[in-house]
Formats: C-alpha cells, sequence, structure tokens
C-alpha cells in the first residue's frame, strides 16, 4: 500500500510539473518518438520521462537523430543541451535581457563582452524566436546569425 501511495505522489508531482510548464517542447528523443502526439498531461509527462530516463537525448542532439535536429551553429554538446533543457526560462530571459540561464549561456559560449551579447539578444529576440513552436537548433542558429 505505501508504495502504490508513493508512485502515485511521484505521478502527481510529474503531472503537475507538466501543467506548470505546459507546451509542446518537451524535447527530442526516445520519447517523442513513441509518443509523437501527446495530447494530456499524462502524457507530456511520459514523453519527457522516457526522453531522459534512456540517455539516448543528448546522444540525438548531438547526432541529430531521434527526431533531435543538429543545429547549424558549431558549439559543444553542453551548449545544445542546456539550450533544450531550459527553453522556457532563456525565452523569458532573452526578452527581459538578463537573468540566470541567460548568463549561464552566455558564459557556456564563453561571449567576450557579455552585455553586448544580451543587449544584441534581447534586440533581437524576434527574429530569435519566429515562431511559437521553435526547436533548440533554431533558436541557437537563429543566435548565430546575430554575430
Amino acid at each position: 500500500m505505501k508504495k502504490w501511495i508513493a508512485g502515485l505522489a511521484f505521478f502527481g508531482c510529474l503531472s503537475g510539473a507538466v501543467f506548470a510548464g505546459a507546451n509542446s517542447n518537451t524535447g527530442c528523443g526516445l520519447g517523442s518518438i513513441v509518443i509523437s502526439n501527446p495530447n494530456s498531461a499524462v502524457l507530456y509527462a511520459l514523453q519527457m520521462t522516457t526522453n531522459v530516463t534512456f540517455g539516448i537525448q543528448s546522444f540525438g542532439i548531438t547526432s541529430g537523430t531521434s527526431n533531435c535536429q543538429k543545429s547549424k551553429f558549431v558549439m559543444n554538446e553542453r551548449v545544445q543541451e542546456f539550450v533544450a533543457a531550459n527553453m522556457n526560462s532563456l525565452h523569458k530571459e532573452i526578452a527581459a535581457g538578463r537573468g540566470e540561464s541567460l548568463d549561464t549561456l552566455t558564459e557556456l559560449l564563453a561571449v567576450a563582452d557579455a552585455e553586448e551579447f544580451k543587449s544584441s539578444l534581447q534586440a533581437n529576440y524576434i527574429a530569435i524566436y519566429t515562431h511559437s513552436g521553435i526547436e533548440m537548433n533554431g533558436v541557437l542558429d537563429n543566435i548565430s546569425t546575430l554575430n
């Protein structure tokens, strides 16, 4: 009985996290292949959990497989994984021109003039986020055209 309650509580936490950040961009990987059209919070949670659990997502990001698209922006795997995992916060922070995730991205990209880079991203927000369903590779490709 205790295992059942613990499992229900764990599943409830996952479902709540999906509602809190409800979007269709749960990442690429095995989960996005198996559950291609999630239409409920439960399916979003399962898709996201499957993507992360089997460890295929990082390989897919760097190789352009498993429903992941390889970015044209030349960078290391850490940048791609960071952007993929922080799409929502980066979206908001680039619009504001400041924030912890934006600072981390600037650091990972080894930008010489961080303040100028962040201002440039903020000024070109519309050019970076060209549509609501944009994914990690699109964001990075659009950022690369600014420099």
